[in-house]
């Protein structure tokens, strides 16, 4: 695969300062002189493959990392913002953008969350939701800044994530009963006893500190119960380490900070049943099987799908995929990308992705090939979840999980061997969400995309009753 020309010069920068030498030390070290040095800084030149190669030499640096579009998910919400009509009189070109996120990255995240407030004032005013209290228009709400806090540092923190790995190691997890290593350690390190709770208790997880009683719902799946114990380890365990990151991340309210926490208590957990290495070599193995690779570990599959997107590990990455967990109204309410498909801040996802057909397939994980407007294939699953707790009266929430990646990387999943991927034919034009999809002729959008004005005959009638120019 190609990659282009690459204007890094931000990251060129944070090696050399990180080296500790001069512009004039560092060009001599990879063998360009200081002045072309300069201009790479300053992204006024792209870095050559031989500077490539030097650096990846001299300092160790992977050269798919320099060159995988680490920051996408900032270009695609910036583009994302800068489509609103507010800005109608201004389109910045991609190298534009580009620029911008390369080379002053906190001046986008600025941008973007300008336009977050922007468009929460105007949601406000439109349902008077100022009358009923809560946030004001202008602060981004706890939960949206937790979730962009995940997003930017791209679902993987390294020290958590060895932090757990090292201990799933000492309990030799994934070699013997999880159940066993992981309770019998919260008894002896922390002197916490694990029971089963009562039949009418709703609880799927109480702790209660002063007895050192962890309490697990008595009908809860294997998956569910291990992930719970761990989770627990991960508050007794890990919370020295958590409150590093918490505090490094600063956060704007308390609220926010302790949103933080759950996810990352989640996130320890994740990576104390699944272990990085051992979790990678199998994902290779198993060529991303995700049923066999949850019997493997004793996990769920939206527990696989969800590690296998923090697979970010410098110099360790896993097939760059993405991952979301959508519910019947298409609402995305887990997501993260490290592909190249970015999904929407607003909105729906969109209609004609098969994510939605899960929903009419339970039990199976379907197949499609699809392309997004700017012309990138995928290769998408999609299969459904249910989410409740056992008996006929419980609540049982249906979500769909959808998971995938670039067709570069299709060979790598069993689930592409039958699949004519050179036939172009074959994909589906999909977009991110209908309010910033360019293609005009798709006959199941839902709203007109910004940008665009609208052309209405009255004596023509087609699928929609506007044309778009």
């Amino acid at each position: 695969m190609a990659i282009g020309k690459l204007f890094i010069g931000r990251k060129v920068r944070e090696i050399r300062q990180a080296s500790g030498g001069t512009q004039a030390q560092f060009a001599d070290m990879i063998g360009i002189s200081t002045s072309y040095l300069n201009q790479i800084e300053n992204n006024q030149r792209p870095v050559s493959a031989s500077v490539l190669l030097a650096l990846a030499e001299k300092f160790g640096i992977d050269i798919t990392e320099l060159s995988s579009g680490q920051n996408d998910r900032l270009l695609s919400a910036l583009s994302e913002a800068l489509s609103d009509p507010l800005f109608e009189t201004y389109t910045p070109s991609l190298q534009e953008l580009k620029l911008v996120t390369q080379n002053a990255p906190g001046l986008a995240h600025a941008l973007i969350t300008c336009h977050q407030a922007y468009r929460r004032n105007g949601e406000q005013l439109a349902s008077y939701a100022d009358r009923a209290g809560g946030a004001t228009a202008n602060e981004t709400t706890s939960y949206d800044e937790v979730r962009d806090f995940f997003h930017f540092v791209d679902n993987y923190i390294h020290d958590i994530d060895a932090m757990a790995e090292g201990l799933a190691a000492d309990l030799k997890l994934g070699e013997g009963e999880n159940y066993a290593a992981m309770t019998g350690f919260l008894e002896s390190r922390h002197g916490v006893r694990v029971v089963r709770g009562e039949a009418g208790d709703e609880a799927i997880r109480r702790y209660d500190p002063k007895s050192r009683i962890l309490t697990l719902s008595r009908y809860a799946s294997a998956p569910t119960r291990d992930f719970q114990i761990a989770t627990q380890i991960a508050q007794l365990h890990a919370e020295a380490k958590i409150d590093q990151v918490v505090k490094s991340a600063g956060f704007r309210t308390e609220e926010a900070a302790e949103i933080c926490r759950i996810g990352l208590h989640n996130y320890f957990a994740g990576a104390l049943i699944l272990p990085y290495r051992s979790f990678l070599q199998a994902a290779r193995e198993l060529r991303h099987d995700l049923e066999l690779l949850a019997a493997r570990f004793g996990a769920s599959l939206e527990q696989v799908c969800h590690r296998l997107s923090t697979l970010q590990r410098p110099g360790q990455k896993g097939v760059p995929v993405f991952f979301a967990r959508i519910d019947r109204a298409g609402n995305i309410t887990k997501r993260h990308s490290a592909a190249r498909l970015q999904f929407a801040r607003f909105g729906a996802a969109c209609p004609l992705w098969n994510a939605h057909q899960a929903f009419e397939a339970p039990g199976r994980i379907i197949r499609q090939l699809a392309e997004t407007p700017d012309g990138v294939r995928y290769l998408c699953l999609a299969t459904q979840v249910n989410k409740g707790t056992l008996g006929f009266r419980a609540a049982q929430p249906r979500y769909a999980l959808a998971l995938g990646c670039e067709i570069s990387y299709a060979d790598q999943f069993v689930y592409a061997d039958d699949l004519d991927l050179s036939n172009r034919a074959a994909f589906d034009p999909i977009g991110i969400s209908c309010r910033i999809c360019e293609r005009v002729k798709c006959t199941s959008r839902a709203v007109p995309p910004l940008k665009h004005r609208l052309v209405v005959d009255h004596t023509v009638r087609n699928a929609n009753p506007y044309e778009i120019e």
